[in-house]
Parts: structure tokens; C-alpha cells; sequence
């Protein structure tokens, strides 16, 4: 189960989103000072999801922010097209009359 999950990432700010990086980075630290101290832990599946809670806000903070546009696009008023000639019909051609050897 994920620490964050990616919508309640993208909904929170900027700074908000830093402030639990911080929080998530020292918690971290922490239990990888304990593993290296040789403690046991309680939950060591709690490193991975760190590790991963981590890097969702990294990548949500680094994607561009989309620009909105003060002016809505105006529906395009109808161009007047040319008239177009009317297609004669096509002559029908008469079947030649070949000549009888």
C-alpha cells in the first residue's frame, strides 16, 4: 500500500510537497541507519514503499505545469467558399461503324 498515493500527491502544493519529501527522506535516513546498525525492523517493506512514495513526488513536481489561456478560442466565423461550376454531362460517344470486308 502506497504511503501517497498520486492523486492526493498532484492535489497538495508545491510546498506542502516539499515539506513531506523532507519528512519522507528523514524517515528514510533513519531506517537505513538502522539496518546498518544491524536492528531489526518492524516493517521492511516500509523502505520500498519510502523509496517509491519519494520518487512519485519527485516526478510529479518536475512535470510542466500546463498554461492556461486568458483568452477562450472564439468559434471561427464561416468562410465564404467559391461556387463551384456546374459539370456538364459527359457526351456520350457513338459507337464507330467499322467497315465490312
Amino acid at each position: 500500500m502506497p504511503i501517497l498515493r498520486v492523486k492526493e500527491i498532484r492535489d497538495t502544493s508545491h510546498e506542502d510537497r516539499l515539506k513531506r519529501l523532507s519528512e519522507l527522506r528523514t524517515e528514510l535516513v533513519r531506517l537505513k541507519t538502522m539496518i546498518k546498525a544491524g536492528g531489526a525492523l518492524e516493517n521492511p517493506a516500509r523502505v520500498h514503499e519510502l523509496r517509491k512514495t519519494i520518487a512519485r513526488i519527485l516526478t510529479i513536481d518536475s512535470e510542466p505545469v500546463p498554461i492556461k489561456k486568458k483568452e477562450e478560442k472564439k468559434p471561427k466565423e464561416p468562410e465564404e467558399k467559391p461556387k463551384e461550376k456546374k459539370k456538364k454531362p459527359a457526351k456520350k460517344k457513338k459507337p464507330k461503324e467499322g467497315k465490312e470486308e
